[in-house]
């Protein structure tokens, strides 16, 4: 197996920092993978936190090769993430994305690699996930949908170059499409979000990551049961809202990876739909 590398962006948050590292480090494949991290530069000087997560990033151990890269300056999550991703995918062909709050379950590398290596030539799939917003063990071990997750992630530079950075551009395709309704996956405000990046009222890679991908018709592939467990939703994260953190469970077993049609299953899709429906449809606000 050709292992892919690994990118954990980290920035002021010390403790979450660790706690997602020594995550990583207990996963199988964790000595094959090499670990880029790049670590944002503080807002405003003497910010004991950053300088903190720098000390500690550099004790770091039990990975193939550890690359730190350190911004001059705060770059702010979205570029940080848009820069990385595009060098390294850029460099390797594929890649696996953390944040800095993310816990992982020991085969959660497993699990993105094997999934990287067998869709790598489906075009139509453009990402894999490892978060399960729903978890659900009546469902296939995994399965496809149009939406994907910024929780634990992984990619290939043939997706990642369909990346669109222009919020407008993004808009007036799917406008002129006539498919905001659809792009609204579950009635959840993907549009909203979408619109204030366009005014600068936010600034996420996801969303366009997500338009970028909804256009060409691409796919994510997620597993029934979830490999990342937040710790970070709470006033000290860069982006909050009020999403409801489902599952504080990682799945205990590696999941097997089985090559399937890629389609869109329309029973969990509308499963998953009618639950985002539920809980998210009064909901505006990112």
């Amino acid at each position: 197996m050709n292992i892919a590398p690994i990118i954990l962006f980290v920035y002021n948050r010390p403790w979450h920092t660790q706690q997602t590292v020594e995550a990583l480090q207990k996963n199988h494949l964790a000595a094959d993978s090499e670990l880029f991290i790049y670590a944002d530069g503080a807002k405003q000087e003497n910010d004991t936190k950053v300088a903190e997560v720098r000390n500690y990033i550099e004790t770091i151990i039990g990975f193939k090769k550890v690359t730190i890269i350190e911004r001059e300056k705060n770059w702010g999550l979205a570029d940080n993430i848009i820069d990385g991703v595009t060098n390294i995918v850029n460099k390797y062909g594929k890649i696996i994305v953390l944040e800095d709050d993310l816990i992982t379950s020991k085969y959660f590398l497993k699990y993105m690699n094997d999934a990287l290596d067998i869709y790598e030539d489906e075009i139509n799939v453009y990402g894999i996930s490892a978060y399960s917003f729903y978890p659900d063990k009546k469902l296939p071990d995994t399965f496809f949908l149009e939406i994907g997750s910024s929780w634990g992630w992984a990619t290939w530079n043939r997706a990642w170059a369909d990346f669109e950075p222009d919020a407008n551009k993004l808009i007036n395709k799917i406008k002129n499409k006539k498919l905001i309704k659809k792009f609204n996956f579950g009635d959840y405000p993907y549009w909203n979000m979408l619109i204030k990046q366009s005014k600068n009222e936010v600034n996420s890679w996801a969303i366009r990551f997500y338009a970028s991908y909804f256009l060409k018709k691409g796919l994510f592939l997620h597993p029934n049961q979830s490999l990342i467990k937040n710790i970070g939703v709470g006033e000290d994260a860069t982006h909050t809202n009020s999403e409801i953190i489902y599952n504080n469970n990682l799945i205990l077993n590696p999941i097997e990876i089985k090559k399937q049609t890629i389609i869109i299953n329309k029973k969990i899709k509308k499963k998953i739909a009618i639950k985002f429906k539920k809980d998210f449809s009064k909901k505006n606000e990112f």
